[in-house]
């Protein structure tokens, strides 16, 4: 061996999670100009509506934008919530992986402690400049500028200072300046991202203050703040050996491995303990937490996978998870985009891996203002969100857009789905959601995933389904009483002629003529059938209009 071993190891050395995340700041989103921009937003927008309903508080936010130089940007978000406290905001905001929903059971928007961080390493790597906060919270503000150091991924703050106030104003300010940006108005801009956030956010006003200086309001549409989500434990159903291995280690307080499992899991009552035990002979349920071995958590999480039809587990909490409900979700999309016809579908709460619960609602719009206009008409618009947070970018390797795309839309009496009039909303809720990288655009194509979403786009589509299928039916009655009419007069004076003159034709015109309006007064009765293919039936119609 030319070299030593101990040579090649001298090049050995540790880094931290700063350091790599600003060698790949593609991972955070921040890859193409306009993207990087509308990434920066977000971060801030989604921190803004987190603070605020935890806090119990209408979220008003405004986010202004101002180009300095081509490709150079100042951009300032501010909110009306809780504030941070000093001792937290160098950690929220200029220190990855810190924060205070990563380890919680419970739905929130952000989830790994690194976008507002991110935004102010991109800030410093850009410009080599810090950002700017200014925290009003219990009678106090403090403002100072921030930046990262990446050797030690901890906050570096300057010129911090702390005053006491009335106690009239609460909320945070972050402002800075970021290059390699552009801002436009394309479907992945600020804002369409805002226009989205408001459209799953009908609580919170919106303001955004474009570079013209034009200023576009979202104002709230209900007067209702969603329900705080509850922290919850994690369902049984979905975690895996290494999981369970994870759980029962970290419990400190139980003595016996099946009281463990009551204590780590909902849904695991004494009696389900029971159930399990008598699933998986050979393990012991007496024994300590600490003595549980890999094969016996096998046996325990193999029985509990394969034992659904013995074992009737009770479906996951719902505490944790806030849908945007199905009254929310019309009221915005009849204000936004007007359409003729929308359904809206919620499913059940179901579980994927590590026993984490989740549930998916779709909405389905279409005609009117639905849509993406294009040159030639009109193209379809899959609208993704997680946790009331848009999704507009890696469309192409979500879950959502891989379940949508996967539909039969022929079935449903759309000939041409990617050129049709239509918008297909999808909200994914859960306490951790399977995000394929650390830039939350694109959700993992979760087996359980793409099959809820499918479900819930194909109940919508079955009511779409019924409406044009009456649509159809309404046209071709339309068409056979115009067809008949065409020859009322011709005929009732035949009629008249073979009579022999004992009939008059007007006469026979009105009776002929209330004939037809009793037939075909009123619209046919819609096929009650969701299910069925009514491509054949809407041709057959069509034909006997021809004839």
């Amino acid at each position: 061996m030319d070299v030593s071993t101990e040579k090649i190891f001298t090049q050995f050395k540790e880094h931290s999670v700063a350091e790599f995340f600003k060698k790949n700041r593609q991972m955070l989103g921040f890859s193409g100009k306009v993207r990087s921009l509308t990434t920066i937003i977000h971060e801030y927008v989604t921190n803004s509506l987190d603070a605020c309903e935890e806090g119990g508080i209408f979220p008003e936010i405004t986010v202004e934008v101002k180009e300095i130089e081509e490709d150079k940007y100042w951009v300032r978000s501010s909110d009306n919530g809780p504030g941070i406290p000093q001792k937290h905001i160098g950690k929220a905001l200029g220190m990855m992986l810190a924060g205070t929903k990563f380890h919680r059971y419970v739905q929130q928007r952000g989830q790994q402690g690194i976008g507002a961080s991110g935004s102010t390493m991109f800030a410093q790597i850009t410009t080599g400049k810090p950002i700017k906060f200014d925290s009003y919270y219990d009678k106090k503000r403090v403002h100072g500028e921030l930046s990262v150091d990446f050797q030690k991924n901890e906050p570096l703050m300057r010129n911090a200072v702390v005053e006491e106030t009335d106690g009239s104003r609460h909320g945070l300010i972050v402002e800075g300046e970021f290059a390699e940006v552009k801002y436009d108005r394309s479907s992945f801009s600020v804002y369409e991202y805002i226009k989205r956030t408001a459209l799953v956010n009908p609580h919170a006003a919106i303001t955004l203050i474009e570079p013209t200086g034009e200023k576009i309001t979202f104002p709230r549409s209900v007067d209702m703040l969603p329900p705080k989500p509850r922290e919850i434990r994690p369902h049984p159903l979905g975690i895996t050996t290494n999981d369970l291995m994870e759980f029962i280690r970290s419990d400190k307080e139980s003595r016996k491995i099946g009281s463990s499992l009551q204590n780590i899991f909902s849904r695991m009552s004494a009696g389900k303990v029971a159930e399990l035990a008598a699933l998986c002979p050979g393990v012991d349920f007496e024994r300590a937490p600490k003595d549980l071995q890999w094969a016996d958590a096998e046996k325990i999480v193999k029985a509990i996978h394969s034992g659904k039809d013995k074992i009737s587990w009770i479906a996951p909490e719902t505490d944790a998870i806030v849908p945007i409900g199905k009254d929310q979700v019309e009221k915005s999309m009849r204000s936004i985009l007007a359409p003729e016809f929308m359904a809206i579908t919620e499913r059940k709460p179901k579980i994927y891996k590590g026993g984490v619960p989740f549930v998916v609602e779709a909405a389905l719009a279409w005609g009117g203002n639905c849509g993406r206009p294009v040159a030639d008409g009109h193209n379809s618009d899959i609208m993704r969100f997680a946790n009331r947070a848009p999704l507009l970018f890696d469309a192409g390797g979500c879950a959502i857009t891989e379940a949508i795309k996967s539909v039969e839309w022929k079935r449903y009496g759309i000939r041409d789905f990617e050129n049709e009039k239509i918008t297909v909303l999808v909200n994914l809720s859960s306490v951790h959601v399977p995000y394929t990288g650390a830039g939350k655009q694109a959700v993992a194509t979760e087996e359980e995933v793409v099959d809820e979403v499918k479900m819930a786009v194909m109940e919508a589509a079955r009511d779409l389904q019924r409406y044009l299928h009456g649509m159809t039916r309404e046209r071709v009655r339309v068409e056979r009483k115009k067809a008949i009419m065409r020859y009322l007069k011709q005929l009732s004076a035949d009629l008249a002629e073979l009579a022999g003159g004992k009939a008059k034709a007007a006469d026979l015109e009105k009776k002929l003529l209330h004939l037809i309006e009793t037939k075909y007064a009123g619209k046919i009765e819609e096929d009650e059938s969701g299910d069925a293919n009514i491509e054949e039936e809407i041709s057959a119609e069509e034909e006997k209009v021809d004839e």
